[in-house]
């Protein structure tokens, strides 16, 4: 059995641990898909050029109201999907010939699995290291439905890479991930229709921002709300679900050419028998870690979605860091900060949000104070004409302290970073409001604003 100074499970965030100060380390690296992972190949990047070309097209379909004479005449998607991949493929693929062609790097492209504590399988071959870093990510999983993995369905994983864009498009789910690929098909000319479990989309954002993003896209799109899908099955070229009647009503057929499926993901730690490597691994499939990212078994280290239910890029790449530095540094460790994780949902419009709702204020009881404040009270939103676009702050009321920030609009998920900062140096909301300039006539007005109405 050969045994490496370090093993590193998973291409991803898990490739950063790896750097100059192991150029004398025996490494293992140990990847079967692209370098780069979820973020670079499927999430991420190319979701967010996507997204950005979405918005273009947006942009052109309404230049009339600010009397430009624009127009959005369709997208050429075999061009739009090549400009995409034809500049991401050859980063995954320069990424692992990185990796093959350092002389302390032993790279084993395929699936590793665990076959007892601090060894993995390989293929034919075992192997085991003094350190081991478990990244391997999640992935895409689907709902219980008769004939579902029958007719073709698409993921995050597949539905960029499409040959041609669908006439029409249905989605299951009314996450992050449905809302920004099904309303990028749609900016570009798909018809879709969202097939929604409850009655809104982005469940757990705040409930004003919940609210405002479901009114936005059901002009927009057909939103099917408290939808219960009884089958799926394939006539042809189209994809047919067969759902449920209102009340107890009758069963109708819905007719799409593609089907994406967005209905959550699983840590992979069961694809790498978690348990078989004596690691402890939470109900969900997460694999539990303390708060230096060790797992229970010493010497085995875990990052990312495979351990964290918060499966965004910058906490993976936070948590990277702070294993990297305990790998080289153990007699110093340094422990994760997870207190104001922010998020953004890049649809159209734009979500960007950090700490508390103001749902989750009033379950624990806390004295806080709110306000909402319209981008179009600011002068940068008013020149706009935006009349939806909104800032939500939420504050302790006794501390002044801010608890949450929940922005919707044009530019949220840079307006959110100030927040982010205030947050983090422990602020008071006067403090931020008052303490510094705010360019005028600048968006991050909005922002100034609510704080001021706090």
């Amino acid at each position: 059995m050969r045994s490496f100074d370090l093993l590193v499970i998973g291409a991803g965030s898990g490739n950063s641990v790896i750097g100059p100060e192991h150029d004398d380390w025996e490494v293992a690296m140990v990847e079967h898909g692209r370098f780069g992972g979820t973020c670079l190949n499927v999430g991420c990047i190319p979701s967010k050029m996507f997204v950005y070309t979405a918005e273009v097209a947006e942009l052109a379909s309404t230049g009339e109201r600010l009397g430009i004479h624009t127009s959005f005449d369709g997208a050429d998607w075999p061009a739009v999907r090549d400009r995409v991949f034809g500049r991401i493929d050859p980063i995954a693929e320069s990424g692992r010939d990185y990796r093959e062609g350092l002389p302390n790097v032993t790279v084993y492209p395929v699936t590793g699995r665990f076959v007892a504590p601090r060894q993995l399988a390989v293929g034919d071959e075992v192997i085991t290291a003094d350190r081991i870093v478990l990244a391997a990510g999640a992935r895409a999983v689907s709902p219980p439905v008769p004939g579902l993995e029958d007719v073709g369905y698409h993921t995050s994983d597949t539905i960029m890479r499409l040959e041609r864009l669908p006439e029409r498009l249905l989605v299951i789910g009314a996450g992050y991930i449905a809302a920004e690929m099904g309303g990028v098909m749609g900016a570009l000319g798909s018809r879709v229709t969202f097939l929604l479990r409850g009655d809104s989309f982005l469940r757990r954002e705040d409930e004003e921002i919940s609210r405002r993003f479901t009114d936005a896209y059901s002009r927009r799109f057909d939103v099917r709300t408290h939808t219960r899908i009884l089958g799926a099955r394939r006539e042809g070229d189209e994809v047919v679900l067969r759902l449920a009647g209102l009340d107890g009503g009758a069963t109708a057929d819905l007719r799409g050419n593609e089907l994406l499926v967005a209905t959550g993901r699983r840590p992979n730690s069961d694809l790498v028998d978690a348990a078989a490597g004596g690691l402890a691994v939470a109900d969900r499939g997460q694999v539990i870690t303390d708060d230096r990212l060790r797992t229970n078994v010493d010497g085995v280290w875990a990052l990312g979605d495979i351990t964290n239910p918060i499966q965004l890029k910058h906490v993976a790449n936070h948590e990277a860091r702070v294993v990297r530095h305990n790998l080289t540094h153990p007699d110093s460790p340094i422990t994760v900060d997870h207190r104001f994780i922010p998020h953004a949902v890049f649809g159209h419009p734009q979500i960007a949000a950090v700490g508390l709702t103001e749902r989750e204020c009033r379950d624990q009881g806390l004295p806080y104070v709110s306000h909402v404040q319209p981008y179009s009270a600011a002068a940068y939103g008013w020149a706009m004409e935006d009349t939806e676009s909104a800032a939500k702050v939420i504050a302790h009321r006794d501390t002044r302290r801010l608890l949450g920030a929940h922005i919707i609009g044009p530019q949220a998920s840079t307006l959110i970073q100030q927040l982010i900062q205030g947050m983090h140096f422990d602020l008071t909301v006067d403090q931020m409001a008052n303490g510094q300039y705010y360019i005028h006539p600048a968006l991050p007005e909005v922002v100034e604003q609510a704080l001021l109405e706090l």
